[in-house]
């Protein structure tokens, strides 16, 4: 759900970038136009990782790792950069951490529950096998 919630953050930025694009306010329309592009396929692949996540996939729980260190990354710039803003980067920070330890928590069940999966299915295998 976490994930679901940057993927809509992510959606809600491109829809901010769109209404500066109209309003001119940019300093170059072709890269203002090629962000919201990329925010656009960034926020379509964060809601796609959340689906998956909650389908049980494990491709959804890797990609949501990785977007959150990518989300960690960039909160480390906002809060060491030129125009440092350490606030903004403990609002990025925070909600990144927290979903990342519930990631890795679930990938960890999700190990567990296959290796439980894999004991039994070799226990069924081996029981067959003896009669």
């Amino acid at each position: 759900m976490l994930v679901g919630l940057e993927g809509v953050g992510l959606a809600a930025l491109m829809v901010r970038e769109v209404l500066a694009i109209a309003a001119g306010d940019t300093g170059s329309i072709e890269s203002a136009i090629a962000l919201a592009v990329l925010t656009l396929v960034g926020a379509a692949a964060v809601v796609a990782f959340s689906v998956a996540i909650w389908r049980g996939q494990s491709w959804g729980r890797s990609g949501g790792i990785v977007t959150q260190l990518l989300i960690l990354a960039v909160a480390f710039g906002a809060a060491t950069g030129s125009f440092a803003d350490p606030s903004i980067a403990l609002a990025l920070a925070v909600p990144a951490l927290v979903t990342l330890v519930l990631l890795v928590l679930a990938v960890r069940d999700a190990g567990r529950a296959a290796r439980r999966q894999d004991g039994s299915a070799d226990d069924e295998a081996r029981g067959t096998a003896s009669r």
